[in-house]
């Protein structure tokens, strides 16, 4: 199947501006949302143990609206947690979240308004999606983001 490519961000509706105060004449223009996922493994791809790089990266001034991690081989070892990032620490998205059951996990960035606010605004540059693993270990599986491109709303 073939694809298309747009520089975005999109926005998409059919009432383009505010003509009235009654729905069908106010504007319902919103930004359309993006997703990009990659391969993981529990194991290194790089020279820090356990860190795995993504191919993922999110675009400047975008929210993300959704990370998950979908396990297809348990993480095991020592420890069965990874965190998310947009650096080798790995740190600025979530914390220890649960990779030791076949599952799909919703990572969320817990009670931190630091990663909060990294959420609501990747900030002015590209961020890349990193993965650190508590320990190596033979998990396997796939993370997805999901974010508005450039909404800027911090």
């Amino acid at each position: 199947m073939g694809t298309t490519t747009f520089t975005g961000p999109i926005k998409a509706g059919d009432v383009l501006d505010t003509t009235g105060t009654t729905v069908g004449s106010i504007k319902n223009v919103g930004f359309v949302k993006m997703s990009q996922s990659s391969a993981l493994t529990q194991a290194t791809n790089g020279s820090t143990a356990g860190l795995y790089t993504t191919d993922i990266v999110v675009p400047a001034g975008s929210m993300i609206t959704a990370i998950r991690v979908y396990v297809n081989v348990v993480w095991d070892g020592a420890a069965t947690t990874f965190s998310v990032g947009t650096s080798a620490t790995a740190t600025e998205l979530a914390v220890t979240q649960a990779g030791g059951t076949l599952a799909i996990v919703n990572v969320a960035p817990g009670a931190s308004a630091t990663r909060v606010n990294a959420w609501a605004d990747v900030g002015t540059s590209d961020v890349r999606i990193y993965v650190l693993s508590a320990n190596t270990g033979a998990g396997t599986g796939f993370i997805e983001v999901e974010y508005v491109q450039a909404r800027d709303i911090a």
